[in-house]
């Protein structure tokens, strides 16, 4: 009996609707086998962008750190699993879809944090990725004690990433950077906007029959995050690599100011060209 108990369990898990979270968005509405619709269709945006991000900053990532790219990589996953958790509302999709917000903005800690912010005890970048991965796997596994905290808690890593890019912003004169961070927080604070306003305002919207917030949400996160890490990276590489003289283009034209910024090395660098 043990053994049919726990199998149970186990499938209840994936089941559809075992999560305690459900958006505003009308449930089977469109699909009898998809739960949100258009959440889980937005998701794939992610699957456009991240390729997109991947390409554009790929001379930057040779030169820096070809680690960089798992950002990206990440990213593919948290669209896959976002769409699975939208169309399943499974406990399983939901956990799948936080945890992996969870390790992007860990790689994100571990490669962009800025060396001169490392705590006393931590001499190099190696050690504060040690560190980082410590606290993300003990994040991992309290997440599973109170599932709901999840969201709240991610978006409070987000708010920390947001001051450390004020405080790297203070001291720069770059008129582009400058605007790619107005950009980066003003998307950041309509597509944190809309996932409030979803989770918490929902009688509002359906009174307008208009329940899709939180689909919203994801296109302009993504887009949030396209601009905020290649404002960072951009950072880090005057930082890091400052002979290769890295600028700000936009793709794919650089006079609209507006599109998908990508970082150019202007200097000489140092990697050897491979084919």
């Amino acid at each position: 009996m043990g053994g049919v108990c726990s199998s149970e369990r186990i499938a209840g898990v994936f089941s559809y609707e075992s999560s305690e979270i459900d958006w505003c968005e009308d449930n089977y509405k469109h699909s009898e086998h998809v739960a949100e619709y258009f959440n889980t269709m937005s998701s794939f945006i992610f699957f456009i962008i991240a390729p997109i991000m991947l390409y554009l900053l790929h001379p930057y990532a040779r030169e820096r750190s070809l680690s960089i790219h798992l950002v990206w990589i990440m990213m593919i996953f948290v669209g896959l699993f976002s769409a699975y958790f939208h169309m399943t509302l499974s406990f399983v999709g939901q956990m799948l879809d936080e945890l992996s917000i969870l390790w992007v903005l860990a790689l994100g800690y571990a490669v962009w944090f800025p060396r001169k912010m490392f705590p006393s005890f931590i001499k190099d970048r190696s050690s504060f990725s040690r560190l980082v991965l410590v606290i993300t796997i003990i994040s991992t596994v309290s997440s599973f004690v109170k599932p709901t905290a999840n969201a709240y808690a991610l978006n409070c890593f987000g708010l920390h990433l947001l001051y450390t890019l004020v405080v790297e912003m203070r001291c720069c004169m770059d008129q582009k950077a400058l605007r790619l961070a107005k950009m980066s927080v003003a998307l950041w604070i309509l597509a944190i906007t809309c996932w409030i306003s979803d989770r918490f305002g929902c009688s509002f919207w359906q009174k307008l029959n208009f329940c899709y917030l939180h689909g919203v949400w994801h296109i302009l996160i993504v887009m949030a995050v396209a601009y905020g890490s290649t404002l960072v990276a951009y950072l880090d590489a005057n930082n890091e690599i400052p002979y290769s003289l890295p600028g700000l283009h936009y793709w794919p034209c650089d006079k609209w100011a507006f599109g998908f910024p990508h970082i150019v090395l202007k200097g000489t660098v140092k990697t050897q060209k491979q084919c």
